[in-house]
């Protein structure tokens, strides 16, 4: 426990002279509204497993001379039971209490109008929650802990613990509703997103001093599982002690990862069971390990969905662009397809037919020019897209299986409509996510995942886009086993208790894990029964074994909150008031706070006069990685100032910040379209001649001479991409593979540049070869 004490007079002089000379202080940045209150963000993880127990701590200051109340607006990780909290001020520990929201924010009010200091923890969706903190008395700190369990996602042999440390600006649709906001966020609530004000922090313009002391703490223990490497893949780290921490200095701008290389377990099924304390039920948690893949795929309809919105600029778009031509290679001749692109309008490949295409390869290649042609821009308008791509799908004739593939950052606000006004189609079809962010909507794209039945791949890095495409490649595919139900085998499970709500398909390298409830002993087992590529019955059966993990019955409600949440979102009518009221029972009884209820902690002694005394609510860092945020409003001159502004296509953001002498920055020019002009695309699509098509791609890298080396190493890239989803043979698939990312960024640029235009030279002066071995696949 991190005790907390006043600062010393002398302490508290320094900061308080400090904050009137504009200085900022250590973890303050000075605004119209005073210096931010947080100071400090702690994280300690312990791991045994799969399963990660954190204690999140959270630090305020107050360098005023009147009571102070703060209010932070943060990321947890969405698949996280958060099960308790705890206030620590003037040595006094404070537990807090869950209870229903309403109630719980009513005796906040009540105890920061009484004088009293409170804090209160809320759930705004899966990954985004809200803190206030009332009463902080001048000279205090003030220490809010959030405890809290999760499982670690498992593929490939490769386990991840990931939380997200900021909450990025999120696309908000739909007209402002009349009336104040019920949040203290910059966006106006609107018809589609009545929350938009408690989900919009404001946002640091770029390249402010770090706001706040960062500290992680990780340690890990295999549990049984054979370990190897450990990775951070975005934040630098050292291992003291046989612990993984941060190196001081580390931002709170984009999710922290860490990859532990497990091997397989010895069993290829377990059933692990949690008896309550008191009463006769349990927890059962059931993991199976997928077969290996047998027999042939059934022929597929897949549309592919690229978000190619203002908040993709920059290294997002590229790796969005390459991971959708990865997937327009997984088809096969006997697959139908569809692209399209979206931002706050809708657009197909002008030299392809709307709507499922048969996937030849010239279709493929049409495709996949469309795709590298790409720029961000506008708005996330997502709903739209996803109609129209599940209605290609639903309306479809012949047995095939039926895929939506949605490449995006998921920075969309409007989470419940979407999921509500296209629940019926997501029954229909199987629905992969890609989310390509540092500091991604994981819980949004989780849940559409889920609900459509297929997997969530998440890329943080261009260091890990290639390693997600291979996993992508495979999982895109068919599944493994289908069809699959379980049946009791002894055990008694609990009707409606069974997490995910909808039993997934098996895909390669990735285990199965269901959980639940359970009645009488824990004697007997379970059968998980579904049918193979091939059409033969697959059957595993696992027999009970006692666990004395409580985690494990943590995980699983928070789990079945979540899908409750997700049938709330779809209800209506008195369906919701049964569904709100199971709900919080479920919160209650369980102890993990929802969308329901809120953990409080009220300090009995009265500290301060009353009232909301200094209020601020805490801006929060600009996401890493997110171009769009760089060209934002620039400081004022003339003393603090809060600057706003709705020009990022779309995405209203606001910056708080002090006078600097600073001058608006010229507007960078436009990237090249690397592909070419629109009326090339459809003559380069009817080419069957491997030297014209190499003639065409020379001669668009010389036409980037000049131009900066980021275009050009895009160019390059994408160069890459179209080659190895055509699968050309002969010298361009030797420079395909030698224009892979990892290659680009480790050999001397000029020298790969001009090997690329000795290579399409070569081609184009071939001796022209009017054969269909130009489009043969590998």
């Amino acid at each position: 426990m991190n005790a907390v004490t006043p600062m010393t007079e002398a302490e508290l002089s320094h900061e308080r002279a400090r904050s009137t000379t504009g200085e900022s202080g250590l973890g303050a940045l000075r605004t119209e509204r005073g210096n931010l209150p947080l100071d400090r963000l702690d994280l300690r993880a312990d791991i045994t497993g799969l399963v990660s127990r954190i204690e999140l701590t959270q630090d305020f200051l107050n360098v005023h001379d009147q009571a102070l109340e703060a209010t932070y607006v943060f990321p947890l990780p969405d698949r996280a039971a958060v099960t308790g909290m705890r206030m620590v001020a003037d040595g006094r520990v404070v537990e807090a209490k869950l209870a229903e929201r309403g109630a719980a924010r009513q005796q906040y009010e009540d105890a920061i109008a009484a004088g009293k200091r409170a804090s209160i923890a809320e759930e705004e969706r899966p990954d985004v929650f809200t803190m206030r903190v009332g009463n902080i008395l001048p000279g205090e700190r003030v220490t809010v802990t959030l405890t809290l369990a999760g499982p670690l996602s498992m593929e490939d042999g490769e386990a991840t613990f990931r939380f997200p440390l900021v909450v990025a600006p999120r696309y908000i649709p739909g007209a402002p509703l009349p009336g104040p906001s019920v949040g203290d966020g910059h966006a106006d609530d609107t018809g589609a997103v009545p929350d938009a004000s408690r989900i919009t922090p404001p946002v640091l313009l770029p390249g402010f001093p770090n706001p706040l002391r960062l500290s992680i703490d990780v340690g890990v223990d295999p549990g049984g599982l054979p370990l190897g490497a450990i990775r951070s893949s975005l934040h630098t780290v050292v291992e003291e002690g046989g612990r993984i921490r941060v190196r001081p200095g580390e931002r709170a701008d984009r999710d922290f990862v860490l990859r532990l290389a497990y091997g397989a377990p010895d069993e290829s099924a377990a059933l692990l069971t949690v008896a309550d304390a008191e009463g006769d039920e349990g927890t059962f948690q059931l993991t199976v390990l997928p077969p290996t893949g047998a027999g042939t795929p059934r022929p597929r309809d897949v549309v592919l969905l690229l978000d190619r919105s203002g908040s993709m600029r920059g290294w997002k778009m590229v790796a969005a662009r390459r991971a959708a031509a990865r997937i327009v290679d997984t088809l096969t001749d006997a697959d139908r397809f569809a692209v399209l692109a979206f931002d706050h309008t809708v657009d197909e490949p002008d030299a392809l037919p709307s709507g499922l295409v048969a996937a030849t390869d010239r279709h493929r290649f049409r495709a996949v020019e469309h795709l590298a042609s790409m720029a961000a821009r506008g708005g996330t308008e997502l709903l739209p897209p996803l109609r129209r791509g599940l209605g290609y799908l639903t309306a479809a004739d012949g047995e095939r299986d039926r895929v939506l593939v949605l490449v995006t950052d998921g920075q969309v606000g409007n989470e419940d409509q979407i999921l509500r006004e296209a629940a019926g189609d997501l029954a229909r079809v199987r629905v992969h996510t890609v989310g390509v962010d540092r500091a991604v909507n994981a819980g949004f794209l989780g849940r559409l995942a889920a609900a459509g039945g297929g997997r969530c791949e998440l890329v943080e890095s261009e260091d890990r886009l290639d390693e997600a495409m291979d996993n992508i490649h495979r999982r895109i595919g068919a599944p493994l086993v289908s069809g699959v139900s379980i049946a009791a085998n002894g055990l008694s499970p609990v009707d409606d208790t069974w997490t995910p709500g909808r039993l997934p398909d098996l895909f390669p390298g990735v285990p199965y894990v269901v959980s639940g409830r359970y009645r009488g002993a824990a004697a007997g087992g379970l059968t998980l029964r579904g049918t193979t590529r091939d059409g033969s019955a697959w059957t595993v059966t696992a027999d009970a074994k006692p666990s004395d993990n409580p985690a494990l019955t943590a995980i699983w409600a928070r789990a079945h909150l979540r899908d409750q949440d997700d049938r709330y979102a779809t209800a209506s009518g008195r369906d919701l008031t049964k569904l709100e009221r199971r709900i919080v029972d479920t919160s209650l009884r369980f102890g993990v706070l929802c969308r329901f209820t809120a953990y409080l902690a009220v300090d009995s002694r009265v500290v301060a006069e009353g009232g909301s005394g200094h209020r601020i609510i805490q801006p929060v860092e600009p996401a890493s990685g997110w171009d769009m945020l760089a060209a934002g409003p620039v400081a004022m001159r003339g003393g603090p100032q809060r600057s706003e502004t709705a020009g990022f296509d779309g995405y209203t953001t606001q910056a708080f910040t002090r006078a600097v002498p600073a001058a608006p920055a010229a507007a960078p020019a436009p990237p090249a379209t690397v592909a070419g002009d629109r009326a090339d695309l459809a003559d380069l699509a009817d080419l069957a001649d491997l030297a014209d098509l190499a003639a065409r791609e020379a001669q668009r890298l010389r036409d980037l001479t000049g131009r900066p080396a980021y275009e050009r190493r895009e160019a390059l890239e994408d160069l890459g991409s179209r080659l190895a989803a055509l699968a050309v043979d002969g010298p361009l698939r030797m420079l395909a593979e030698t224009l892979r990312p990892e290659t680009i960024r480790s050999r001397p640029f000029d020298e790969l540049w001009a090997y690329a235009l000795e290579v399409l030279d070569k081609v184009a002066n071939a001796e022209p070869k009017r054969s269909s071995s130009f489009w043969r696949r590998s």
